[in-house]
């Protein structure tokens, strides 16, 4: 399974509205940052491993798509922060991690 870019307000507003029927994992990536290099490799060996198929995965690069990434901190009241992943589920966050914490052992926990 792959994630998927988003780079378009509207693209989220159709991800977070769907929500309520499929579960969308983001995760906020700052192509500049080396951890969150890190971050998204964890987020990428999660997805090659046995990822939980109910779930959209999609990838939000924070400097190059900033309104997309200020509308996510607005619309789950999640402060920004950079690498950031967030599980949002029937239009909640249900689970949110940032930094060194965002793991493929903390994703596998959350969402098997």
């Amino acid at each position: 399974m792959e994630w998927k870019e988003i780079t378009k307000e509207a693209e989220w507003d159709t991800l977070f509205e769907a929500s309520t029927e499929k579960p969308v994992v983001v995760l906020k990536h700052s192509t500049t940052c080396p951890v969150s290099a890190n971050a998204l490799q964890e987020y990428e060996n999660y997805l090659k491993k046995q990822p939980n198929a109910d779930v959209d995965y999609v990838l939000v690069k924070v400097i190059e798509s900033r309104p997309v990434s200020n509308q996510i901190a607005e619309d789950t009241g999640v402060k920004h922060a950079s690498p950031q992943i967030l599980y949002v589920k029937n239009k909640e966050t249900v689970w949110n991690t940032s930094h060194w914490a965002v793991t493929e052992a903390h994703i596998s926990a959350v969402l098997s």
